[in-house]
């Protein structure tokens, strides 16, 4: 069965740094518009950053620029979020999802992100 799974949450101290990873098994992330996304507790869901299918573009909300890296492993199966300098507001679910439609080829391109992981948490504590 293809899914999309999510890595590297954990509890992490204000100001501390976690790195999470995002992979597919049953097909693979290159070529694919990857996207994070969050949801803190009582919140919508919210769109942290994305790399484009086109040419590894990345795009971030502006809660997180200059804080959260997206980026591709060498052989762009994994996609990662560096997260640095978290904050108490940066608590919630992380959740990784590709558009494998197309749709998205670049991340303003309005991707149609069809497969999503279950979500890993991210806890800061102050």
């Amino acid at each position: 069965e293809a899914q999309v799974v999510e890595s590297g949450g954990g509890l992490v101290q204000a100001g501390g740094s976690l790195r999470l990873s995002c992979t597919a098994s049953g097909f693979t992330l290159a070529g694919y518009t990857v996207g994070w996304f969050r949801r803190a507790p009582g919140k919508e869901r919210e769109g942290v950053s994305c790399i484009s299918a086109k040419d590894d573009s990345t795009v971030y909300a502006d809660s997180v620029k200059g804080r959260f890296t997206i980026s591709r492993d060498k052989d762009k199966k994994t996609v990662y979020l560096q997260i640095n300098s978290l904050k108490s507001e940066d608590t919630a679910v992380y959740y990784c999802a590709t558009d494998t439609t197309g749709s998205g080829y670049g991340c303003n391109d309005l991707p149609l992100y069809d497969y999503w992981g279950q979500g890993t948490q991210v806890t800061v504590s102050s």
